[in-house]
């Protein structure tokens, strides 16, 4: 008779604790997916192979051989020649940067090999105030292309930014032109560029040596121009397409030479330079 006993009601008002960061929704599918997941596929949805940001140093550590990487010029970090002040004075907006993005700024350069090829590379970092491109920036990347040319070595610079550094002005905006330059002294003595985009390369950068590239290369889906979408529908009066500024519509219309997912990246990059420099 035991059996036919009301036992306690479930108590319905429990609920089940999930420890935060576990699970991740896709920005493109917006698949709930498992990090773990994520992680172990180099940061690509496994559902829509959507490429999700990542870090400098998480980059790097994909495209180049294990244990070849030495650092230059981590020296060099940014001040405040024009004492600037938005919502934070920038002296503290560099603080919180640096401790947030682990970075001293938005670009880590460096000497490494890419499956035994010896190279010059510099890879920027989003979570450092945009990956904008400051004084520092632009004098690693100069800096970087002068090693190149030193050397004999391919240079290869991964671009991730929203543009210049409003918060160095002229300082800033001068490095468009520094850089390109740059760029110029490379081609003149016979160095093979290899530039990379990533999501999202803008502004400054975008007109500047991301697009000077020998051979420029894009992860898919990578949002890529020089001003936004709606200033650019404001300014000619008119609706754009739908994957106005993704690469695929890039490469469409020849502004890159080829689309390639992270996990080929090495691969692809040791095969040009095996096959140009």
């Amino acid at each position: 008779m035991a059996w036919f006993k009301k036992g306690k009601e479930p108590n319905t008002d429990k609920k089940v604790k999930i420890p935060e960061g576990l699970w991740v929704k896709c920005d493109s599918c917006k698949e709930i997916i498992y990090r773990k997941e994520i992680d172990k596929n180099l940061k690509i949805c496994p559902k829509c192979n959507y490429h999700f940001r990542i870090s400098a140093w998480e980059r790097l550590s994909i495209i180049v051989d294990d244990g070849s990487f030495v650092e230059t010029h981590a020296e060099l970090v940014s001040n405040d020649p024009l004492d600037f002040k938005d919502k934070i004075p920038y002296k503290d907006r560099l603080r919180d940067n640096k401790s947030k993005s682990g970075m001293d700024d938005a670009a880590l350069s460096g000497e490494a090999t890419v499956n035994g090829i010896p190279v010059i590379i510099v890879i920027m970092d989003f979570a450092f105030i945009g990956g904008s491109m400051g004084s520092v920036v632009g004098e690693k990347i100069v800096r970087a292309a002068e090693a190149a040319i030193e050397t004999k070595r391919p240079l290869i610079t991964f671009a991730s930014s929203g543009g210049a550094r409003m918060q160095e002005g002229i300082f800033s905006l001068m490095q468009m032109a520094r850089v390109s330059a740059a760029v110029g002294r490379l081609r003149d003595n016979g160095i093979l560029y290899i530039s990379v985009l990533a999501d999202p390369t803008f502004g400054g950068v975008t007109a500047s040596f991301a697009m000077l590239g020998d051979i420029i290369l894009a992860e898919p889906r990578s949002l890529i121009g020089f001003a936004g979408r709606n200033v650019i529908e404001q300014t000619i009066k008119q609706q754009l397409p739908d994957d106005f500024q993704r690469a695929e519509f890039l490469l469409e219309h020849g502004f890159i030479d080829r689309i390639v997912d992270r996990k080929d990246i090495r691969q692809t990059l040791s095969r040009i330079i095996e096959l140009l420099a």
